[in-house]
């Protein structure tokens, strides 16, 4: 069987290889067993001192071969080992070898890196919803404690204030469930046909009244209350339609939207505009805003999860809107990224117009 490369492709042939190796060591015990076999019959030494001759040197040939193989294998034991138990830190040393073995224990050390990468952020959401719960919860109490103490009045204004903390907890737990059905695998769509003016219409509603201090979506990153912050439609033609999972596709628009408004300037503007896309039936969906704008060098991580940066939440948040937004349009079997913009940030969303086929 031939051997692989790390990507999974064919290796081409290698002086190198393990099969070149043991080829190798074949024909250098063949040659050296014929060779005492001719001097034999021309000096008549017995064959029976010959045949324990070869076989000697055959299997000094064969171990010296052999450590050189097992060794990296043993090493690799170790660190599977140690991976397996929780230890990411421990890398193989042969990555540097021009064999089977040293693809091997390359794939092994990005394994590691992988593993301890993602052992990172697990911990990073730990401590990330660890505080976004703390803080809630605390004003939570404290209101109540004043509530039942006397000191205050169940007043309006402080029903208000409880409600907003309530809602802050709500929007926690509807990203950490985002984040769960993300690890669990697709999540079967319910695509219908809609118009796209009076759907996207009423997201930037509850948008405008998040950013006006009461909360009307699940952004699954926060949330934001900034009411300087203009939001602007922009649909053509009026009449476009779209086929999508409406829930889904509130969620891709909402992160977006809750993002933009984030990273925006005081009295800054909010546009998200939708066209038809390249092919009959698809949709082109933009948000565009005016802030700072993501560098090239940063644009392709800040879909990842846990990213906080200048994109990602950096405001203190889990760091999961754009990545659940980018789940959800991949169900959809659509594409999300960074376009080139003048000013600002300006996000595209691409939808098919079709079921993806699902795998």
């Amino acid at each position: 069987m031939s051997g692989g490369r790390p990507d999974g492709g064919l290796r081409p042939f290698s002086p190198f290889s393990i099969k070149t190796k043991l080829g190798t060591l074949v024909v250098v015990s063949v040659f050296i067993t014929t060779g005492l076999l001719m001097v034999a019959l021309r000096t008549d030494t017995e064959v029976r001192f010959i045949t324990v001759f070869s076989v000697i040197a055959s299997m000094l040939i064969t171990q010296f071969v052999a450590h050189g193989l097992t060794a990296p294998l043993d090493e690799m034991t170790t660190v599977a080992r140690a991976i397996s138990h929780g230890d990411y830190t421990r890398r193989v040393s042969g990555a540097g070898r021009r064999d089977e073995l040293g693809d091997l224990a390359s794939t092994i050390n990005r394994m590691a890196g992988d593993l301890e990468a993602e052992d990172r952020h697990r911990r990073e959401l730990v401590a990330n919803v660890s505080h976004e719960l703390r803080t809630p919860i605390a004003a939570l109490r404290a209101v109540l404690e004043n509530v039942v103490d006397g000191v205050s009045e169940a007043d309006p204004e402080t029903m208000r204030t409880m409600l907003k903390q309530a809602e802050r907890l709500g929007r926690l737990v509807e990203t950490l469930l985002d984040l769960s059905r993300v690890d669990n695998g697709v999540v079967p769509l319910k695509a219908r046909r809609f118009e796209v003016w009076p759907y996207l219409s009423g997201v930037l509603k509850e948008s405008g009244l998040a950013a006006a201090g009461r909360p009307g979506l699940a952004s699954g990153s926060g949330g934001h209350t900034r009411n300087d912050v203009h939001l602007h439609l922009d649909v053509h033609p009026p009449e476009l339609t779209a086929y999508a999972d409406a829930e889904r596709l509130h969620q891709v628009v909402a992160n977006l939207i809750d993002n933009a408004v984030k990273h925006s300037p005081a009295h800054g503007r909010v546009t998200v505009r939708a066209r038809s896309g390249d092919t009959p039936g698809s949709l082109a969906l933009e948000v565009v805003d005016e802030g700072p704008g993501i560098p090239e060098a940063e644009r392709h991580r800040v879909f990842e999860r846990f990213n906080r940066g200048a994109a990602g939440g950096g405001d203190g948040g889990t760091g999961l809107g754009l990545a659940i937004a980018r789940w959800a349009v991949g169900l959809h079997g659509g594409e999300i990224r960074v376009a080139e913009s003048s000013r600002g940030c300006r996000i595209l969303v691409t939808l098919p117009g079709s079921s993806p086929v699902l795998s």
